[in-house]
């Protein structure tokens, strides 16, 4: 399963500011983190990078306060890799961040993650409705082991806010 220790540990550094969304985040960070291992069949060294990039890949929606979230959510990710020893790993971690709400594929390296990151965010924003290719059973049990807490309560808000303030760019995080 997923590296629950360190997904909690990066997370557990911000929790402060993530305040009460902090479990529905930590599961949403958990499911994804559990796709993109299953799609991608990850080593010990791509689990690391992907529970980094689980727990840090919308963090800009609660560290800088805006719904406009990959940059400063690249910036801690960035930080955090420079901290953990891991600076190397910072072209692939910032693509997963930076590319996780395409619609369409990358087109980044096909040995890196970001394709199976990206993928594994679609099916937990869309509630298991998209399963790309992992058996709908393994996908009910993992968001049932990780239950949503209020995520997409929280991401249906954030929404009609920027929807509200920003109508011809109601979703800047998303890109064809």
């Amino acid at each position: 399963m997923v590296e629950v220790a360190l997904i909690d540990e990066v997370l557990g550094e911000h929790a402060e500011s993530i305040g009460r969304d902090f479990a529905g985040y930590r599961n949403h960070a958990y499911r994804v983190a559990c796709f993109c291992i299953a799609l991608s069949n990850a080593d010990s060294e791509s689990r690391e990078k992907v529970a980094i990039a689980a727990a840090l890949h919308d963090i800009g929606i609660w560290t800088a306060r805006t719904f406009d979230y990959l940059e400063p959510s690249v910036a801690v990710a960035t930080s955090y890799l420079v901290r953990a020893g891991r600076p190397e790993w910072a072209p692939e971690l910032t693509s997963m961040i930076r590319h996780h709400h395409r619609i369409s594929p990358s087109g980044e390296r096909a040995d890196w993650l970001v394709e199976p990151f990206r993928k594994a965010d679609w099916m937990d924003v869309s509630l298991g409705a998209i399963t790309c290719g992992l058996p709908r059973a393994f996908v009910r049990q993992t968001i049932a082991r990780w239950p949503n807490a209020g995520f997409h309560r929280k991401l249906a808000q954030l929404t009609f806010v920027r929807c509200r303030s920003h109508p011809l760019s109601p979703l800047p995080m998303v890109r064809l």
